[in-house]
């Protein structure tokens, strides 16, 4: 599944999760400010312009500097190290798809530093009996070209993202094709090879954007959630508290994933029984095109029982899970207003502030919750796993 198109993939996910923390730590710790003597203007990030005009910044254009030696310093060491033929797509492909995650959290981050004026004008034409309106024809033109910027990147990015689960596939599919005679015997191996291999590549690496995202925004989002929480002092049912913001996201986003970890806990091997008993099904209706003592009425209905027991307790078992998950994310939809509610009350915040403090805690909420979106796909990968790794089996054997 892996070393089919990663270089030594257990020594490669290491050395990418050291190289990603070393890179991090050296920007934290002063390298964002080393493009100043190349000659870039750098200034505060507060001080950024509202606008697509920050991408081009002299800040934007050292992290692009610094991304494209980063990455090229650790392609380097892997193409001295290993000589897999698919390493130009498993680490430039990587790399870039890496970019252009991060490259959408900055345009959320600008779209979230835009709320506050913007709101704030409009609450305060509200409250003064009117004003220019050439200005909110500005600042929505301001938004429009930022969601141009994203929504342009965004369709590239799909674009490629394609071409590269297609190449992993392709990968995966080589491999096991060139050791098709020690694995044609196996029950349903067309299946796992044609299908499981598709279904693997597209799963993966769905999961892997959408968890590298997830990072990246809070990354991004949660020092800004730590400054915001000075607007708000006191929780519901809770009262004042240091960081109410950041708990709140916390304590919530938690509380969440451990519940749905322990109503989804019997899933995946539901869903990897019901892959074992379909492919049995199949495979008796496949023999039975062939040879005539095959497939006969008893088996096929002694087979399709199976089939229809494990279905039957999936059923059961998605009907709770998915009543508590569903609920949960329509409380979810509430929560940021709701820890508003003191400080609305108590008029410490304005209208645009409020717009600003609920999207930046929607953001690291939801960067939180990753586990509770992405469980019932995390399910369907852990069974297509197993499948596939018993598959390999044979091959280690």
């Amino acid at each position: 599944m892996f070393k089919s198109f990663f270089p030594h993939p257990k020594w490669f996910f290491l050395s990418l999760i050291l190289w990603f923390a070393i890179n991090i730590a050296l920007w934290y710790s002063g390298g964002h400010s080393w493009g100043s003597y190349l000659g870039l203007n750098l200034v505060a990030d507060d001080a950024l312009p509202i606008g697509v005009s920050r991408f081009w910044s002299g800040n934007f254009l050292w992290f692009y500097l610094w991304f494209v030696l980063s990455t090229s310093i650790f392609a380097m060491f892997w193409r001295l190290k290993s000589n897999n033929p698919w390493q130009k797509w498993s680490v430039w492909g990587s790399a870039f798809i890496l970019f252009n995650i991060w490259f959408g959290v900055q345009v959320n981050v600008v779209i979230n530093a835009w709320y506050s004026p913007f709101y704030d004008l409009i609450q305060k034409m509200l409250t003064q009996g009117g004003g220019d309106v050439s200005l909110l024809y500005n600042e929505t033109l301001t938004f429009l070209y930022i969601a141009m910027v994203y929504v342009t990147f965004a369709v590239f990015n799909l674009f490629f993202v394609s071409h590269y689960i297609f190449r992993w596939r392709t990968a995966m599919n080589d491999f096991y094709t060139a050791h098709w005679q020690k694995l044609r015997h196996i029950e349903g191996a067309s299946q796992r090879i044609q299908e499981d291999t598709m279904r693997f590549a597209k799963t993966m690496e769905g999961l892997g954007v959408s968890l590298i995202e997830a990072f990246m925004v809070l990354i991004a989002f949660l020092p800004v959630l730590f400054t915001l929480s000075s607007h708000v002092k006191s929780l519901p049912f809770v009262g004042e508290i240091a960081h109410a913001l950041v708990w709140a996201a916390v304590t919530w986003s938690v509380l969440g994933t451990i519940i749905l970890v322990i109503v989804g806990f019997k899933l995946p091997g539901l869903e990897f029984n019901n892959q074992k008993v379909e492919a049995a099904y199949r495979k008796e209706l496949v023999y039975g095109e062939d040879y005539q003592n095959r497939a006969d009425p008893l088996t096929l209905k002694e087979l399709f029982s199976k089939v229809r027991v494990n279905y039957f307790r999936l059923y059961f078992h998605y009907a709770y899970f998915n009543l508590v998950r569903i609920w949960y994310m329509q409380l979810d939809n509430l929560f940021g207003l709701f820890v508003l509610f003191p400080s609305i009350a108590a008029g410490t915040i304005t209208l645009g502030l409020m717009m600003q403090i609920s999207n930046v805690f929607g953001k690291v909420r939801e960067s939180f919750q990753y586990l509770i979106a992405s469980w019932p796909t995390i399910i369907e990968l852990l069974s297509i796993y197993k499948r596939l790794k018993a598959f390999e089996s044979a091959l280690d054997d």
